[in-house]
Order: C-alpha cells, then structure tokens, then sequence
C-alpha cells in the first residue's frame, strides 16, 4: 500500500477515493428488504452539504458534535466527514450506553450537538438534554419534527457557505485534534480519548502496508459498532483503497448478510469468531456415519496447523483433501470469497486461528487500542510474518519497549493526545513519550509481540499466587458448555470463576439425554457435567491456579445488561456487582 502525501487529514480520504478510484457503490446498506448504494460523488456531495449546514448552526473550529447510531450506515460517515473538514470535533458514542453515561459524556465533551440514529436514542438523549451544553438533538430517522434528518441538509441547500467550507479545509492541520473517543470501560467512567487527523491516518497507512491488498474491486462488510476506534480506522483504509463497503443488519444477522455480501475481508472480534465456530462444530455435531467422522477429522487436522508448511507434505497432502471436501462448506457460509480476516479488540484463542486458517480463512491477529488509534502490531502473512499465539510484529512506525514488570509500553505517531480534561490522568500514562497500556506481554527474538494478560487484572490470592485470569478465560472458554467464564478470587483463598453456560447447547445436550433442565443454576446433573468439564481445563494450570469453585449465573451476559462491553469484552466491575450473592456464596461471606 503505498502511502499518499495528498491525505495527511481524515476527510482526505473520500476526496482520495473521488480521484483515484471513484466508486458507484461506495457504501452499500438495505433497506426494506433491498440492497442501495451511494458513489464516491454523492458521498463528498452530501458531506459538504453536512458542513455548511453546521456552518449555518454557529458551528466553529474546536466544536463538539456527538454522533449515536445503532447500525452502521453512511449518513455516519457523511456525517463524519462534514464535521471534520470544518475543523470541528467529532464524538461517537455507543448505542448501548446508559442515559446516566449520556449524561455525562455529553456534558464532559462539551458537545453543542447531537445525531442519534433513531426515535429510540432520541429519547433517552433527550432526557438528559437539560444536564448538558447540548443546543439541538437531530435524527436520521424522519420524526415528522424539524429535527429530522432532510431538515437538518435543507439548511445547507445553498451553496453560499461553500467557499467558508473549502477555507477551512485548507486550516485544518494533521496534528488538530479529531475525535475524542469515550470508551466504553471494562471499569469505571468513560474517559475521552483525544486522537488527532494524524494519530488515525498514520496508523491506517502503516496496518495497510501489512495487509498487503493492491486490487481496488474488493468487498468489506461493516458490523462492528463503527463508534470503535477499530471498525472506524478499517473503514478510512477501505475508503482509501476504493473498496466497496457493505453494511450489515445487525450482527444477529451477520450470517446471512455474508452470504449476501461475499466480502473478500472483514474485521472481526473474538467472541464473534468463538461463536461462528460453535455453529459450524455444532453442525458437524448433527452429522452421521461416515460425514461425522470426516468432519472431526477435518477439525482435528485444523487444530494442528502450523503455516509456511511447518508440518511437513503428508500433513500438507491431507490438509488438501480436508480443504476440499469439508472446510470448503465453511468458506461457503462465510460468502466464498474471504480472502482474510482481522483480528482485534481482546485475545483470540490459537486454536481458532489454526482452524481458520487452514480453511483457508486465514486469521491476522492484531493488538492496540483506542489509545493508540488502534494498532501497535498486525500479523502480515510474508516474509514469515505470521506466528501463531502472537500479535504478529510491531508496526514499522511505532516503538515497543517491555518494562519491568512486563508492562508494554507504546511511542509513535499513533499515541493519543490525551485524556480530555484530565491532564493528570493522562501524565500518569504517558511518561517520555512512552503509553503505558496496562498490558502485559513479551517481544521474542524474532520481534514477535505476545500479550499475557492485562496488568489490572492479574490478582494475587491471599497465599500470595499471583493469577492471570485471561489465560485461564480463554482455555475454558473452548468448552462448548461454557459461553463466558470470569476467573475470581483476588484477596482469596483460592481462584474461582462465575460462568454463564451456552444454553442453547444445554439444551440440546440436555435432550440428547432425554431429560428436563428447569433451572440452570440448580440442576444437579448440569452442575456435575460442568465440573466435568472445569476439571479438564484444570489439568493444563498449576494446582495454585486451577479453578477450585464455580457457580452458574442465571441468565446470559450481553451488551443491553452491561455485561459486555459493545466489542463482547467483559465489564468485570459490572459483572461482579450483579452476581455479588453468587461472590459470597463460593467463598461463604454470606
């Protein structure tokens, strides 16, 4: 990917894409049951009209726009740009965010406006409005009021302001701040991440050159909330590159629009991976005779995957036969046309990205975050880039250092600006240029990154073992009884874990057996089944760090709950609060 001196700013981009690879179907969504496209034209057309109508609003340079939208879709990043190229401020927010974090954020940030994307959000933004700066809540959605999206362009009709526009394009400069993103927090407030023009565009070049694409024809498929800092940045690179992208439903429905889609490369978070396999093993599950045992083979032969033909011809050979005849199913269900996915936002277990990459899906793992805009490191699959149960080697642009407790340590063009309005916060975590991220890992001989665990989250039991609770997570999270799993037990005796179970496997599991589940958290022969199953996790930890005591919650975790975070990390703070009795009840406190 070769890097252009003529985008130094985010909303460089499309202008990019009008000039070198102008698209007829730049971003592609449904509606009502069809498929529409907007160009490359219409795009920067509809983006310009956005800025001058902000313009007409008393929007100045340094102001704060909030945006909320509960599916990905264009009017977002019209929005986005429109708001940029006046120098203004843009600041996404979660749909699944409290009205309390509304509240707050949109008080803290100094936002003047809000875009939400429907009637719904409207609502719950609107009723917190008196607590903030905000002066007018817009909709996408028609609400039949003067704050419907068309009456918000009608404004901007007039092309008048345009020259206004194109003035203060040419001030905006890369270091200007851009964005101040407020994370969602596996703990504690949101803080605002201020990311500048430059923070973000130095980063999408740098992961471009590790994916290595050069054909503009190619599909993307956008689902994951685009408020992230990482489906954001994977959106500016498929701006930049003249690729079409598509937006899904929703994720509920991600499977279907794949089909639909057939995108050649998509963005993908853990828990979303974790689950597509579950299905697929589920469905192998259902099979008979001789197709079960090819299937299991298959998968067998997946988990024992080592790239660059490490295994020798005769795996190789085999592999062939299994590509063929089973994983070729697989690449089908995803579209048949995907040429790689991207991982990121928590740790991928190896053994999917084994799999999957001898279906010939292959899974390019990265690591970063919101901080850093997001990548620190990608998996590039040349010149013996892709080392499995690592995060690939450290963009060429930034510098790692492991400190001495383990802790990685992150300078580049891609580290924030700061936390806004906490300068304290942030000197904490900058120190001589250097991000401390609150991660733990390691650089191997070869320059390979390897995350061990977040440093927050490692405890120590009252014997004084020191825990990291991700390691085990992961290990037990490939139980197909086991959905999602917490290691506690800081200050404790020993380490325990609270787990919600895959009901929908239970259940079948429970009818294979020919009886009744009433209650989860009771039922005597599923509590002895999953002890069956923490007992062979078990085996791989040392005896101070093997899962004692467990209790099943009651219901599933989600991102409406305050469960998961919008990526499906945990909100460990969140999760121990609710099931707190369940807490008491392992270590008897009650």
């Amino acid at each position: 990917m070769q890097k252009s001196t003529s985008v130094k700013r985010l909303f460089d981009f499309p202008y990019y894409q009008l000039d070198k690879y102008p698209q007829k179907k730049c971003f592609v969504y449904k509606n009502l049951d069809s498929w529409k496209s907007i160009s490359t034209h219409e795009y920067i057309e509809q983006a310009n009209k956005v800025s001058r109508s902000l313009l007409k609003l008393g929007i100045k340079p340094g102001d704060k726009v909030a945006v909320i939208t509960a599916t990905n879709q264009p009017k977002w990043h019209i929005l986005d740009i429109g708001i940029l190229q006046i120098g203004a401020v843009n600041v996404p927010l979660y749909p699944t965010f409290s009205e309390n974090d509304y509240g707050y954020i949109l008080q803290h940030s100094d936002s003047v406006f809000c875009f939400v994307s429907d009637n719904e959000l409207y609502k719950k933004v609107k009723s917190v409005q008196n607590n903030t700066n905000l002066k007018k809540i817009y909709s996408f959605e028609e609400l039949g009021t003067e704050n419907g999206w068309e009456s918000f362009l009608e404004l901007g009709t007039n092309n008048e302001l345009q020259p206004q526009v194109e003035c203060l394009k040419k001030e905006v400069k890369p270091n200007d701040l851009a964005t101040i993103i407020y994370t969602s927090g596996t703990t504690g407030t949101p803080k605002g991440v201020m990311l500048s023009h430059n923070n973000i565009v130095s980063n999408v070049f740098a992961v471009g050159n590790t994916l290595n694409l050069h054909d503009n024809k190619k599909r993307a498929i956008s689902y994951l909330p685009v408020c992230h800092i990482f489906e954001r940045a994977s959106s500016y690179y498929c701006q930049y590159m003249g690729f079409e992208i598509y937006f899904a439903e929703s994720i509920d429905k991600i499977g279907d629009n794949l089909k639909e889609v057939q995108p050649h490369f998509m963005a993908v978070v853990p828990r979303l991976l974790e689950k597509v396999f579950d299905k697929i093993v589920d469905k192998g599950s259902n099979l008979n005779g001789l197709k079960k045992q090819l299937f299991f083979w298959a998968l067998k032969l997946g988990e024992a995957y080592q790239p660059y033909k490490q295994n020798g011809w005769w795996y190789e050979s085999k592999l062939k036969i299994a590509q063929k005849i089973i994983f070729s199913k697989w690449k089908n269900a995803l579209g048949g046309h995907l040429e790689f996915m991207i991982a990121g936002s928590a740790p991928m277990q190896s053994r999917l990205i084994k799999v999957f990459t001898a279906a010939g899906i292959p899974v390019l793992e990265g690591y970063g975050l919101t901080e850093t805009s997001p990548a620190v490191s990608v998996t590039d699959i040349r010149n013996n880039g892709f080392k499995i149960g690592t995060v690939g080697k450290v963009l060429n642009d930034v510098t790692v250092k492991i400190a001495q407790d383990g802790e990685i340590l992150v300078k580049g063009p891609n580290v924030m600006l700061g936390y806004y309005k906490n300068i304290e916060l942030t000197n904490s975590v900058i120190k001589n240029n250097f991000f401390h991220t609150g991660d733990i890992g390691e650089l191997d001989s070869n320059g390979f990154l390897k995350i061990t665990d977040r440093k927050k989250e490692i405890f120590k039991t009252s014997g004084g073992k020191y825990i990291a609770p991700a390691v085990l997570e992961s290990e037990f999270k490939k139980s197909r009884f086991i959905e999602q799993i917490m290691v506690i037990g800081e200050s404790e005796k020993m380490p325990a874990a609270l787990i919600q179970i895959s009901q929908e496997f239970v259940q079948k599991w429970a009818k294979r057996h020919k009886y009744q589940i009433s209650s989860f958290t009771t039922n005597e022969k599923l509590i002895e089944r999953i002890s069956k199953e923490v007992n062979f996790y078990n085996k791989k930890f040392g005896k101070w760090e093997q899962i004692k005591r467990f209790e099943i919650t009651p219901d599933e975790w989600s991102i409406e709950e305050g469960h998961l975070t919008p990526t499906l990390k945990m909100r460990r703070k969140i999760i121990l609060e609710k099931y707190n009795y369940l807490y008491k009840k392992i270590y008897n406190q009650q």
